[in-house]
């Protein structure tokens, strides 16, 4: 039964827990084998703590089985600190930090009763929208390792995928959990800015950066949303609204509904960059179009009005919040050239250019929302383009790497400037077995309205059916 575990979707998993047809340290020990055999060739991890994995997992077993995590294996992004364990932000200026105090984010998790394995790759301080970091291996699309796994939470969405974990958190501020979820072939939800109290967003410059969850099913997506959601003692500020249903869990396994939907293929870049979706993406968007009209949603095609400031308030906020990071102007000859380039550019940004970038961006958000007000969700493609061959930005030119990374993913960072929720859901592949997904956002708070969506299309497309070729690698019996 062990090599089978992870065939499990997270809920099934957590089930046999509680019956005690199985035991957190089992689970963690299946796990933790996996990763070690595995992840030579995927790099998902960056530090794996396995002793102190073992001795989480028998500290759960003597804690009470109704904690909505207990004894479920995950991992830390390694932006994240946990006390003990080695936080390196992806930067090999960081090579021999060590936090003596855990992240919110990480403690709320350790309360609902999971089992960190270590943690999960990322690159430099998570500002790039791909994990290839000069400090570690570069992460891997399990389906096809030349192609980078995407990012910031590229490591984790590698581990889900490739059945190391069996879900993982991961936080975006401008894609950073959809854009790997879409490249792995996974779900990925970014909710709504203030949703999740130990990651509101409101402490990040623009508030764009939130946690969220990754996982191969809707349902497994929502139940570490609600963990997530529900954790600390301000959960209270961020309560779920009393639509009919409850936990978020319940909306992913009820599934129910017929909304009215918008699709759109602009995005606020294309008056900076010459955005293209390829043919690939756009059959993924075309076969989700039809599922939805096959399911009863009405469906209608919107045209976003272009906005010509949002490129440049955009990029002004996240120079800025890239020249807050702790890095003295000594040491930026040792980080690498997009890090040193955004953080250049942010310290010279002026208080005048940073308040007006954020006027601006507040009175974006509003005119998108009501834009958008006439539907309960809109269909966007997920990325521009396939994944993108292990090597393909180029290092050396910060400007065109960042020009490279707004062309491969145009309809993520107005989401996380907006505040609104998104969900990534892996719809379907291309002839080469690559994972293609598209991308449905909601109104605020509409995070329900887009899992129940999802386990419908789920349902009718069975992506929790497809894996990549780890996925059933065994131990040897040699």
């Amino acid at each position: 039964m062990a090599s089978e575990l992870h065939h499990l979707t997270a809920l099934e998993q957590l089930d046999r827990l509680r019956r005690g047809e199985l035991t957190p340290l089992e689970l963690t020990e299946h796990y933790l084998e996996r990763i070690e055999r595995l992840d030579a060739d995927l790099g998902a991890f960056v530090t794996v703590t396995a002793d102190r994995a073992r001795d989480r997992a028998r500290e759960v077993a003597g804690l009470p089985t109704a904690l909505p995590l207990w004894g479920l294996p995950l991992g830390d992004k390694d932006l994240w600190r946990r006390a003990g364990v080695p936080a390196r932000f992806g930067s090999r200026l960081l090579r021999d930090n060590v936090p003596d105090e855990s992240d919110e984010l990480v403690r709320v998790l350790d309360d609902a009763g999971a089992v960190s394995l270590g943690k999960t790759n990322t690159p430099e301080f998570g500002l790039p929208s791909y994990t290839e970091p000069l400090a570690n291996r570069p992460a891997r699309v399990p389906y096809d390792t030349t192609l980078g796994a995407g990012g910031s939470s590229g490591g984790a969405a590698v581990a889900v995928a490739a059945g190391l974990l069996p879900v993982a958190p991961g936080s975006d501020g401008g894609g950073s959990i959809r854009i790997p979820a879409a490249s792995n072939g996974l779900v990925g939800l970014k909710p709504s800015r203030g949703r999740i109290p130990a990651g509101a967003g409101f402490d990040s410059l623009g508030g764009f950066v939130v946690p969220g969850p990754i996982a191969r099913t809707v349902s497994d997506a929502a139940l570490l949303l609600d963990a997530m959601v529900d954790g600390g003692p301000y959960a209270w500020a961020t309560e779920a609204p009393a639509w009919d249903g409850g936990a978020y869990l319940n909306a992913a396994v009820r599934g129910e509904g017929r909304y009215q939907l918008a699709v759109t293929i602009d995005s606020p870049w294309s008056l900076a960059y010459d955005i293209a979706l390829d043919d690939a993406p756009r059959s993924a968007l075309d076969l989700a179009l039809r599922e939805l009209d096959a399911l009863g949603h009405g469906v209608e095609e919107l045209r976003l009005a272009p906005e010509e400031g949002y490129a440049p308030a955009f990029t002004t906020l996240w120079q800025g919040g890239a020249g807050a990071i702790p890095v003295p102007d000594e040491a930026l000859d040792a980080v690498e050239p997009l890090t040193a380039w955004l953080i250049r550019r942010g310290r010279a940004v002026t208080g005048a250019e940073l308040a007006g970038a954020l006027r601006w961006v507040a009175q974006y958000e509003r005119r998108l929302i009501t834009q958008l007000s006439a539907y309960d969700a809109v269909l966007t493609p997920a990325l521009a383009m396939t994944p993108r061959p292990l090597g393909w930005y180029d290092v050396e030119d910060a400007e065109e790497n960042f020009a490279q990374q707004c062309r491969f993913t145009p309809y993520t960072s107005f989401v996380n400037a907006t505040g609104l929720p998104a969900i990534v859901l892996p719809v379907s592949q291309t002839e080469d077995g690559i994972p293609l997904g598209v991308q449905l956002i909601g109104r605020p708070g509409g995070e329900h309205v887009l899992l129940a969506i999802g386990a419908q299309l789920e349902r009718r497309l069975h992506w929790d059916r497809r894996h990549p070729p780890q996925w059933d690698a065994v131990p040897s019996k040699a």
